[in-house]
């Protein structure tokens, strides 16, 4: 099934209905139809095999989506946080491309040889007048649909490849067709080169659920669009729900009287958070998703019947479910191995494999990574209780290895979260003479709190063994996260790189 589909079903059951609201313009699901056909025209007429977008969430994206999918080439969404010699970079992997442009972004590349540029004010209207030619989309649903660059933080990015079957078989085996109110909407604000952004299109097009798009996240602005655009639906990472909080705290109370539905995910969500949002949004049903790009988005859930049971219950057990990813979705196999690729059972720590059709656990320079049965090694490590919930604990490359024994960043965050004065922390490896990692731990103290390194350092003696005690401690006014929620233990590691004493 090539994702084209998801649009013309969409198109043809509900093609009156409001697709897309941004910037007070409204574009129905058959105009949209409409001038994806048109931007596929645009694609050929240039000669591009891709099609590359540099620019935040717009009218435009799910246009560009769907026309690159009925011109037949991949769909490049690039991070606009980049320097332009890193998007020089990129683009010059995917040449002969033509590239939309996002007004904050003109300007940062030279057409040349290979490259095509078209502002996005250009691209819509050579889309709007060659609005319903004819499709070309591959019958081939192996074709690739989505082409995503890493972060590259260890090394060049690498190209992380989706096909038409691995997303179709994704937003088929999690979204009901037509389960939209024709009043429903979809605030869209995580960025278009996430994985996020290309299924809450995906998703919301195919659930016919109206996308409300907002440029950059910014969380007044966030709440104020929410607010204006009858907003139903939204999706978040941990920090922008943070920070969402921090301004509906401020209000006073005002609330989001429209909201019915957040899912979250992207990162580690702070306890002390979703507890605080839920309090302020009674109303809204949460929804942890945990999913990577390479398997087409979310692959584990914890539902809002979860939520509200963990948080009412006294059961240890059932209540530590909030800090869990939930339970593999219907479309997906989860299992725990360990270091030999042996299955683990209950409540044993390993590394988190995923099996299933969306799963595409590819890229495009070292090939696919799934084994021999379709696993796919997603380098996250975590455990699953009895009742299948899945327990991540961070990536296997943050590991700390001190003396040979391995220690998990996150059984050592969870004691020091759980002292009151503490609003954030992360855990990484340091550099010791004796044991060759040592523990170090970046700490965040809520506003007017205060406790000493010392006491943390007795906290985590109390409840761990001595070898997960910090080593060093330093405090921050905030710890550093990328725009998808995600901390930046690089960064966290550098800072705290300094030799410990043997």
């Amino acid at each position: 099934m090539n994702i084209t589909m998801l649009l013309d079903m969409s198109a043809e059951a509900f093609g009156d209905r409001v697709a897309i609201s941004h910037d007070g313009t409204r574009v129905t699901f058959a105009e949209l139809q409409a001038l994806a056909l048109g931007a596929a025209e645009v694609v050929r007429a240039s000669g591009a095999s891709h099609l590359a977008f540099l620019d935040v969430n717009s009218q435009a994206t799910a246009v560009a989506l769907f026309g690159a999918a009925h011109a037949a080439v991949p769909y490049v969404p690039l991070n606009y946080r980049l320097t332009d010699e890193e998007l020089e970079a990129l683009l010059g992997r995917v040449a002969p491309a033509l590239l939309v442009v996002g007004p904050e972004a003109e300007g940062r590349i030279q057409p040349r040889e290979g490259l095509t540029l078209m502002k996005r004010a250009d691209f819509l209207a050579a889309a709007e007048a060659a609005a319903g030619a004819a499709s070309t989309a591959a019958e081939d649903p192996a074709t690739i649909a989505v082409q995503l660059f890493t972060s590259g933080t260890t090394g060049a990015p690498k190209a992380a490849v989706l096909r038409h079957e691995n997303l179709s078989a994704y937003i088929i085996g999690t979204v009901e067709f037509g389960a939209a109110e024709e009043t429903d909407a979809n605030l869209v604000s995580v960025p278009p080169y996430h994985i996020a952004g290309i299924s809450a299109i995906l998703s919301s097009t195919y659930a016919a659920r109206r996308m409300a798009t907002i440029g950059a996240f910014e969380p007044q602005a966030w709440v104020r669009a929410c607010r204006a655009e009858s907003v139903s639906n939204a999706f978040v990472v941990p920090t922008m729900l943070s920070r969402i909080i921090d301004v509906l705290d401020g209000e006073g109370g005002a609330g989001l009287p429209s909201l019915r539905a957040i899912a979250y995910g992207g990162g580690r969500m702070p306890q002390a958070t979703i507890e605080r949002a839920m309090q302020l949004l009674p109303q809204v049903d949460f929804t942890n998703a945990y999913g990577l790009t390479e398997t087409s988005s979310t692959v584990a859930v914890l539902g809002p019947d979860d939520h509200r049971l963990a948080i009412a219950s006294d059961d240890p057990k059932i209540r530590r479910r909030l800090s869990s990813a939930g339970q593999p979705t219907g479309a997906v196999e989860i299992q725990i191995r360990d270091e030999n690729n042996t299955v683990l059972g209950p409540e044993e720590a390993g590394l988190v494999f995923v099996r299933g059709p969306q799963v595409s656990g590819e890229y495009l320079s070292l090939g696919s990574q799934l084994d021999a049965e379709g696993w796919f090694p997603t380098r996250d490590r975590g455990f699953l209780d009895a009742e299948g919930y899945l327990y991540l604990d961070g990536r296997a490359d943050d590991v700390i290895v001190r003396g040979g024994e391995n220690i998990s960043p996150g059984e050592v965050e969870d004691v020091l979260l759980a002292h009151p004065a503490v609003a954030d922390a992360a855990v990484v490896a340091v550099p010791d003479d004796q044991w060759g990692e040592g523990v170090g731990a970046a700490v965040v103290l809520i506003p007017g709190q205060e406790v000493s390194a010392e006491v943390l350092q007795d906290l985590v003696r109390a409840q761990l063994r001595s070898s997960r005690v910090p080593q060093v401690i330093r405090f921050y006014d905030a710890l550093p996260y990328n725009e998808m929620g995600k901390v930046l233990r690089r960064v966290i590691r550098d800072d705290l790189a300094e030799p410990v004493p043997a």
